[in-house]
């Protein structure tokens, strides 16, 4: 039978390291800072459930080297405050062997000092470009594209595609939302595209009139949106219905979040919404998914719902908690240095959502050429189709 290197790379712990070549010892402690509630908790579920499914399938092979992985979690409910408090907690009362977290960047621009200061190993998907900085957080690695690499890909098919002129940049509140929000808009300035509109609205506001007739009166002709929040996104894609507009949704991958569809109030309001998305969790014309993503969906099926969920979150949950195990087994220690010197030499390591690049001086890990557009009506065990427009 061939074996595929993500499936010898997550086998190398789930099977190889199941050798009793060492006593069993104290567990692996994984810090898991999780927005599970709150108005950005969407992603946050589908990353739970790869974290818990790749833990439990490296327990249930004997763990690494005989230690089991505790996944130790705390719900920071999206707010940074949380985020300091449990990040604090981890690093000096439960200390925690290593850190996955937290999932959004505004928690993680409270938290990322904190762990520097404490060189604590921490692996995030935290998109805002400013929380990896080799030079300032020497512990913080990134397993997600930067915001940068989203915005690349938005602003491209935006122009390229959508053929928009004139565009209104939507955020949310959340630090994320109003970083994102303003950088967005300086790019699109920058290449020449008029932003009509800057707005940050508060995820929880119910009418979402007001800010979409200001985009439609400014002449707006897509609506570039940033935020987590699958609420306040099902409700802009309801009032722009509502306003017989059809202008086009680009922006962040929450807009094809799955839970949006049971807040619609027609199927029809989710068109001509286009999503960033990844070519290693996308499928061809045929339905066929890449190789990494079918050796994914066969691992996890019937163990993990994807109904509501991306496969990215999913995968990047997988992969975050494998990269911890591997650098234990690799190094046989748990310490600081020996976590964060093993991931600075990875190169292409084999991830379920991506292959990884790390080194001294770029902790910036995901390839930008795998960051694409995705029509986000088109979930299918939480992949998308590519958007119009791709070969």
């Amino acid at each position: 039978m061939q074996i595929t290197r993500r499936a010898a790379a997550l086998g190398a712990v789930t099977a190889g390291l199941a050798r009793p070549a060492l006593a069993q010892s104290a567990p692996i402690r994984i810090g898991w800072l999780a927005a599970m509630t709150g108005p950005s908790s969407a992603p946050t579920v589908g990353f739970n459930r790869g974290t818990l499914f790749a833990a439990d399938a490296i327990n249930a092979a004997g763990g690494v080297k005989g230690r089991k992985i505790e996944i130790i979690t705390r719900d920071t409910q999206g707010d940074p405050t949380k985020a300091v408090n449990a990040t604090q907690e981890m690093i000096s009362q439960i200390k925690v062997d290593a850190i996955w977290g937290p999932v959004n960047s505004g928690e993680a621009l409270a938290t990322t000092a904190i762990m520097a200061r404490a060189k604590m190993p921490d692996l995030h998907p935290c998109v805002v470009d400013s929380l990896i900085d080799t030079k300032k957080f020497p512990n913080a690695f990134r397993i997600a594209p930067s915001n940068g690499q989203w915005d690349d890909a938005v602003r491209s098919y935006t122009q390229k595609v959508v053929g928009a002129k004139k565009v209104a940049v939507v955020g949310d509140t959340t630090g994320y939302g109003v970083t994102a929000a303003k950088a967005s808009a300086e790019a699109f300035k920058k290449d020449g595209t008029e932003v009509v509109l800057v707005a940050n609205i508060d995820a929880t506001q119910p009418d979402m009139t007001p800010d979409m007739l200001r985009a439609r009166t400014a002449g707006a002709e897509a609506i570039i949106v940033w935020s987590v929040s699958t609420g306040m996104i099902a409700r802009m894609l309801n009032t722009r219905a509502a306003m017989g507009w059809d202008v086009p949704f680009v922006g962040h991958p929450a807009l094809a979040a799955g839970d949006i569809a049971g807040l619609l109030t027609a199927p029809a309001n989710w068109e001509k919404v286009y999503a960033v998305g990844y070519k290693s969790c996308s499928y061809d014309a045929a339905g066929k998914f890449p190789p990494r993503s079918q050796e994914l969906l066969d691992r996890i099926a019937g163990k993990v719902n994807l109904s509501d969920s991306l496969l990215w979150w999913v995968a990047a949950g997988v992969d975050a908690v494998t990269l911890i195990a591997k650098a234990v087994e690799a190094t046989g220690e748990t310490s600081n240095t020996a976590i964060i010197g093993y991931w600075n030499s990875l190169k292409q390591y084999p991830g379920y959502f991506g292959d990884y690049t790390f080194s001294d001086e770029q902790h910036n890990g995901y390839p930008t050429d795998e960051v694409v557009m995705s029509a986000a009506n088109s979930a299918k065990s939480g992949a998308f189709a590519l958007a119009p427009g791709y070969g």
